[in-house]
């Protein structure tokens, strides 16, 4: 490689690594914690509800809805939601079927039973707050797109540092770590080494973390697009004067995706259905694909499937970025690697900074880059 083309490399690895080392190290840091965020909601928040007939056979979906509006009556139902680990279906209801937010009541019920099901109790914030900084660090929309913009750079700062460490290499064994010389060429070799046996790891996660942050206009074109025309296509038929079992259509559902698990009901006339249907929502069964979503069109007077419409690539490529950034999709073990990778990648940003800090007050440095010696990597490097 030539000079001029390394000293170009170099530039983009060491402007590219400054501007975003702070944000990646917030975002590693709080990372820690996120990859066991089951574990410390678990923690934080035991369990106390249980089933009120564990071996009982469950009650219909039709049931439910009648049990919910009961206790609502001047009430419709809007959303069904289902729990993924318990027996419980979530019911919201409003006074129309296109009534606001804030309108809306949410109720859990016991499948089991029909009893009604008390909120989690919750316990401190600490696990949303760390999250929530996480994600867009309290900014909403703009706070996550500068995170992503963070994450190309780091990656844009990785792949240059690939690039650079061939040269490097070339005078040096593999993996090498000059320990007799001085600290900051020791520095500087760690730096490189655990930089390079990390770099795949590294780019995935950056590059999941990079969509992750982009989730919000990702779905608002799915919204937009895919569901819109699933839902626009079928606009025309008139409203139907009664509707037909819930537990029928959602039969009918599982029987086209037997592999997929049921996520989400919109009644008809919400955001979500038209006038006269269901839009049904499965999900992936496995953590790695439960963010998977295929919308299923029923029509709301007979039951029959009318439409599905597959994830578009952007989407599925969204869904799959959240398990595979954080590591929850593996188990225990994989979380563990998670950890460990996630904690030498903030010693290689401490690293880095250390050795430019380091440059910078170091004029012999300088002059040994200058005078081309052996080491003169460092500089190149940093």
């Amino acid at each position: 490689m030539r000079s001029g083309t390394i000293k170009a490399w170099s530039a983009v690895h060491k402007w590219t690594s400054l501007v975003c080392t702070l944000f990646l190290l917030m975002l590693c840091i709080t990372g820690l914690p996120l990859i066991f965020h089951d574990e410390i909601d678990d923690l934080l928040n035991p369990e106390s509800w249980q089933p009120a007939n564990p071996e009982a056979e469950y009650i219909s979906l039709d049931d439910v809805i009648s049990i919910a509006l009961a206790n609502r009556p001047n009430e419709t139902p809007i959303y069904v939601s289902f729990d993924i680990e318990r027996p419980v279906v979530n019911v919201t209801t409003g006074p129309t079927v296109d009534a606001a937010g804030s309108a809306m009541h949410f109720e859990s019920f016991d499948l089991t039973s029909g009893n009604i099901v008390p909120p989690a109790a919750k316990g401190d914030n600490v696990m949303e707050f760390i999250l929530q900084l996480h994600t867009d660090m309290f900014l909403g929309l703009p706070g996550m797109l500068s995170l992503g913009l963070m994450g190309f750079l780091f990656c844009v700062a990785v792949i240059s540092g690939v690039v650079l460490y061939a040269p490097f290499m070339r005078k040096l064994d593999f993996a090498s770590v000059r320990t007799g010389q001085s600290t900051r060429l020791k520095w500087l070799d760690y730096h490189n080494l655990f930089g390079v046996v990390t770099v795949a790891w590294v780019l995935v996660v950056g590059l999941t973390g990079v969509i992750n942050t982009l989730e919000q206009p990702i779905i608002d074109a799915w919204r937009t697009s895919e569901l819109s025309d699933l839902i626009s296509e079928n606009s025309e038929v008139p409203p139907i004067s009664e509707r037909a079992s819930l537990d029928a259509a959602v039969a009918e559902t599982v029987k086209l995706a037997p592999d997929m698990v049921l996520q989400f009901v919109a009644f008809p006339g919400g955001d979500y259905s038209t006038a006269a249907h269901y839009t049904v929502f499965l999900h992936g069964n496995s953590p790695l694909t439960e963010n998977i979503i295929t919308p299923v069109l029923i029509d709301a007077g007979s039951g029959e499937v009318v439409g599905l419409r597959q994830m578009p690539w952007y989407m599925k490529a969204l869904s799959l970025s959240r398990p595979l950034h954080f590591g929850d999709y593996g188990g225990l073990l994989l979380k563990m690697i998670w950890f460990v990778l996630d904690l030498i990648t903030i010693f290689v940003l401490i690293s880095g900074l250390f050795l430019w800090l380091k440059k910078r007050n170091s004029s012999a440095s300088r002059k040994l880059t200058e005078a081309g010696s052996d080491d003169s990597w460092a500089e190149i490097k940093t």
